[in-house]
C-alpha cells in the first residue's frame, strides 16, 4: 500500500490535474485561459491536465468576480478538491471584484471565500502571465505537499538527512 501511495504522490507531482472555474465575467480571462491550453502556448507541456472534476483536480484557476450567487458553488468546488490544493485567482475581477466590486450582489476577490496562493493580475491577463501563475502554482503545490509530509520527495529527503546525520 505505501508504494502504490508514493506512486501515486510522485504521480500527482510530475502531471498536476487542473481545473477552472469562471465565477462570472465578461469571459476575456476564460478566452486567455483556454488560450493557455492551446498548441500556441501548451500549458500542458508541465504535465498539467484539464479537468471537469474537482475530486481530481489539484489546481483550482478561478476567473470572474465572486458574487452570492456562485460563492456556494466556489466553496463546494474547493472543499471536493483533496488535499494539498492549489487556487490560482486570475484577472482584476478575480483578484478584487474588478468593474463590478461596487455592485449590490458582489462579494469581492476569490480570497473573500477562499483561501487564494497565486494571484494573476491584468484585465485580461496575458497568456504568458497566466503560465508564469501555473508555475509559480506547481513550485506551491509541491512545496505545500513536502511541507504537510505526504510528498514521496519529501520522505526521501527526510531519510537522506537521518543517513547523512549518522
Amino acid at each position: 500500500m505505501g508504494i502504490f501511495k508514493n506512486i501515486t504522490e510522485i504521480s500527482r507531482m510530475k502531471s498536476p490535474w487542473l481545473l477552472h472555474f469562471d465565477c462570472g465575467s465578461c469571459n476575456g480571462c476564460d478566452i486567455e485561459v483556454l488560450a493557455c491550453l492551446t498548441p500556441v502556448y501548451d500549458v500542458e507541456r508541465f504535465g498539467i491536465i484539464h479537468v471537469g472534476n474537482p475530486k481530481h483536480a489539484d489546481l483550482l484557476l478561478v476567473t470572474g468576480t465572486v458574487n452570492h450567487r456562485n460563492k456556494k458553488v466556489l466553496v463546494n468546488l474547493h472543499q471536493q478538491m483533496p488535499e494539498p490544493k492549489i487556487v490560482v485567482a486570475i484577472g482584476a475581477c478575480g483578484l478584487s471584484g474588478g468593474i463590478f466590486r461596487e455592485a449590490y450582489n458582489v462579494v469581492g476577490g476569490v480570497d473573500q471565500v477562499i483561501p487564494v496562493h497565486v494571484y494573476v493580475p491584468g484585465c485580461p491577463p496575458k497568456p504568458e502571465a497566466i503560465i508564469d501563475g501555473v508555475v509559480l502554482a506547481l513550485k506551491e503545490f509541491e512545496a505545500k505537499n513536502e511541507k504537510y509530509g505526504q510528498g514521496a520527495r519529501g520522505k526521501r529527503r527526510e531519510a537522506n538527512k537521518e543517513q547523512e546525520k549518522s
